[in-house]
């Protein structure tokens, strides 16, 4: 792409007045992951119905459907989060969605030929977690080089916040609408054009990305245990992941047994799961718009600790749900309501919190480190629904996870984290 020209370089840089909305390239990138994560949030539904309506998927096998897109974090995450400090990220991310575009693609393909089984779907499955896993160590490394100053950090959050959370809205409903009308297979045509956008718009970007330092570069496994060695000794990052192993264990969990509990003992048909989870993820656009202005108004670490445990404590909801179906209903769009709304307000102070704590040449292992902790409590979460749904039946695994989800609360409550009162100083003043 080469470097830029003076006056590329002044149009990309944010004013004190107008923010990031003055930085072309963060808005053609925040464009560009805007419409990827509404087409995945289509993938996230019709993966595991078309598990389930195309092959009569047994609750262990949706389970582990879900655990091995999320599983390559466990096991690939760290090293790649090496390679990715070590490689212009741009086309990292470049090569991820090019292969995610294409392997999602090759499902309706490969059903519309009768040649689609659930082996090949586990396959493609576990495939398209390895290039999300490239992406995400990649784009949440990429972004402070776009947004050049930290003071901006957390205003580049909440907006990528608020994409997230919007895809939450949006996708589901969508998806469920999709799945009803074109099959869930063929439904994943939407996800496969999705990332073709992103693409699109990762080849727009004209910053100039810091090229690795070379002479940085040593042994993987040394740069692995520096990785590790920054997160674990550090009293706020090291609280962050574990906290946030337990978050997202529980949220994956919950949702893979809400999704069999309701499809399946409930009858719910996939436009109303989908309705469910839209209309709940309003709470997640909610949680992300307001974050700003909660987080400069009240206490860093209380805000946290509100949040984080609105999230935690969601599930008890759906536990307690009974009567009659639509009152069940809102039930569930509550709980999941109040798991948003919380994600929505931490999730903005966490990745800031970490950007902040995080050198440069040392970002795509930091985020590699939490990629592994974050997104293999995810797949093992996935994993345990499964397990404990086809052993005790899905409404009482959540009974389960909606305890041990509500137990995290005491952690919650003793980490540093909540004691904050701001960000701390960035890591090249500390």
């Amino acid at each position: 792409m080469g470097r830029p020209s003076p006056a590329d370089s002044a149009a990309t840089l944010p004013s004190p007045r107008t923010g990031l909305w003055s930085n072309r390239d963060f808005r053609t990138f925040w464009l560009g992951e805007t419409v990827s994560l509404l087409g995945t949030q289509v993938t996230n539904l019709a993966l595991p119905l078309t598990a389930i309506r195309a092959f009569h998927a047994s609750d262990e096998q949706v389970g582990l459907l879900r655990f091995l897109q999320l599983v390559p974090y466990l096991g690939l995450a760290l090293v790649i989060g090496v390679w990715a400090d070590r490689v212009r990220r741009r086309r990292a991310m470049l090569a991820a969605n090019v292969a995610r575009m294409t392997l999602i693609a090759l499902v309706p393909i490969l059903y519309a030929a009768h040649a689609l089984n659930m082996g090949t779907l586990l396959v493609i499955a576990c495939a398209v977690g390895i290039a999300s896993v490239v992406f995400d160590v990649s784009w949440m490394s990429y972004v402070p080089a776009l947004v050049r100053s930290p003071e901006h950090y957390v205003e580049a959050t909440a907006k990528m916040s608020i994409s997230s959370s919007s895809a939450d809205v949006a996708g589901p409903g969508m998806a469920g609408l999709l799945v009803s009308a074109l099959t869930a297979p063929v439904a994943l045509v939407v996800d496969a054009l999705s990332y073709a956008a992103s693409v699109a718009s990762l080849l727009l970007i004209r910053t100039a990305e810091p090229p690795p330092d070379p002479a940085a570069r040593r042994h993987v496994l040394a740069e692995l245990r520096d990785g590790l060695h920054w997160v674990v000794g550090d009293r706020i990052l090291r609280a962050l992941a574990l906290v946030g192993f337990c978050c997202n264990f529980s949220m994956i969990a919950v949702w893979t047994m809400f999704l069999l509990y309701g499809g399946r003992d409930l009858g719910l048909s996939p436009a109303v799961l989908g309705g469910i989870f839209a209309a709940a993820s309003v709470g997640g656009l909610i949680g992300a718009a307001i974050s700003g202005r909660v987080i400069r108004r009240f206490r860093l670490g209380l805000v946290y600790l509100v949040a984080q445990s609105a999230l935690l404590l969601g599930p008890t909801l759906i536990v307690i749900a009974a009567g009659p179906k639509p009152l069940m209903i809102s039930m569930f769009v509550l709980s999941f309501f109040t798991t948003y709304l919380g994600l929505g307000i931490a999730n903005v102070i966490i990745v800031s919190l970490r950007q902040t704590l995080t050198p440069q040449p040392m970002m795509g292992r930091m985020t590699a480190v939490f990629r592994t902790l974050l997104f293999g409590g995810g797949a093992l979460g996935g994993l345990a629904a499964g397990l404990l749904s086809g052993r005790l039946g899905a409404e009482h695994a959540l009974t389960i996870a909606a305890i041990g989800s509500a137990t995290v609360v005491i952690g919650l409550i003793l980490s540093p984290v909540s004691r904050l009162r701001a960000l701390p100083a960035t890591a090249l003043t500390r």
